[in-house]
């Protein structure tokens, strides 16, 4: 059976960060705890959400210590400002970092015990209540999609990258507002939308029976192949910056179905080096997954990569792998694992990471660790 469940309310127009107080009155949040990254918060953008709340004897705190790759020991440092402001909920500024971040504090703050045990490989999905706080997602950054998304990617302390997943930690809230992206680096932006070209066309080959997901990730596939170079060469582009955040969220709500090989490799790897970004490396493992994949009976039978091909303005659906990588390039990204210093010794605790991961489970066609090892190897 498939689940086909759109809860999130989505805020989405230029200026729709002054939805923010009304938002959080809608939800009963009374005393939120904002968590983002030093970055954003150095940018202004914190200050952008803050003075969007009339009053002014109201000091709500900040915890921007958010790493690139969010792990337990952030959680934690969270979770005690949580406890110790007395929060009822959380605001979250930023990329999928912070998202993720604060869906961890949500769960962590209102649920005892360990992270690791609300990780869905630990058997977390049925440990996590409707106690878990409430979360407004508020997203500078055009890839993740994590405002609508049901799961947060949590580094734990044993160095596993694993899942936290449950219809609990969606937000409440999602606010849009493409005007918050306007200052992305063209290497975030063109980063963060290879990551979400990444999760339309996983999602879409996932075997799971659900077409109004298909639909969506189709459509936003369409939408960041068009405009992810518009967006990242002409970074004040209004349109190009709006078509990609409609196409992370996109992404994100066609999550339901699964991901697949791309993602169990890069939720591994990333595990590994936490300083590789996640969508940098969906982007050089995709071209070999969806090889892979074609074999899959599933992408056979349902003429998945003619459709991919179609929505990626391509000739013929032979182009798709070659025109992936072409964009990589033409993006200024790595388009191999070895300019990201990743090396054939590597390659067991990778294949470890990723068979164990909860996204090895939904892909169209099941992988061996001889099939991750020849995906790496065509990944170099």
């Amino acid at each position: 059976m498939s689940l086909i469940n759109y809860i999130t309310q989505i805020q989405f127009e230029v200026g729709a960060i002054s939805l923010l107080p009304a938002e959080c009155q809608r939800i009963g949040i009374t005393r939120p705890l904002i968590v983002t990254d030093r970055g954003v918060r150095a940018a202004g953008i914190v200050d952008v959400a803050l003075s969007k709340f009339t009053d002014p004897t109201v000091q709500l705190p900040i915890y921007d210590g958010t790493p690139p790759n969010p792990n337990e020991n952030a959680v934690r440092e969270a979770v005690a400002m949580f406890k110790e402001c007395g929060c009822d909920g959380i605001i979250a500024i930023g990329g999928g970092s912070a998202i993720d971040l604060a869906k961890g504090v949500a769960v962590c703050a209102k649920h005892e015990g360990p992270l690791k045990s609300f990780a869905v490989i630990e058997g977390g999905l049925a440990r996590i209540t409707p106690a878990t706080a409430p979360v407004i997602a508020v997203p500078t950054t055009a890839g993740t999609g994590s405002e609508v998304g049901r799961g947060a990617i949590l580094i734990l302390d044993d160095g596993r990258k694993v899942g936290v997943i449950s219809p609990h930690v969606v937000p409440k809230s999602a606010i849009c507002d493409p005007e918050l992206t306007l200052g992305l680096p063209a290497v975030l932006t063109a980063a963060t939308g290879m990551d979400a070209i990444a999760h339309c066309l996983e999602t879409f080959m996932a075997p799971s029976f659900n077409p109004p997901a298909d639909g969506i990730a189709l459509d936003g596939l369409w939408r960041a192949w068009r405009f992810i170079e518009t967006a990242t060469q002409d970074p004040k582009n209004l349109e190009g910056r709006t078509n990609m955040m409609s196409a992370s969220l996109q992404g994100a709500l066609a999550f339901q179905k699964g991901l697949g090989c791309v993602h169990s490799l890069s939720h591994s790897l990333g595990g590994i080096n936490p300083r590789l970004h996640h969508g940098t490396l969906n982007a050089i493992f995709l071209p070999a997954v969806i090889q892979f994949n074609r074999k899959a009976a599933t992408m056979v039978n349902e003429h998945k990569t003619a459709r991919i091909a179609q929505a990626m303005g391509l000739a013929d659906e032979s182009q798709i792998e070659d025109a992936i990588r072409d964009m990589t390039r033409a993006l200024g990204l790595p388009t191999g694992l070895r300019e990201l210093e990743v090396t054939e010794d590597m390659f067991p605790k990778i294949i470890k990471g990723a068979l164990a991961d909860h996204s090895h489970r939904t892909n169209p066609r099941e992988a061996s660790a001889e099939d991750y090892q020849w995906i790496l190897e065509a990944s170099m």
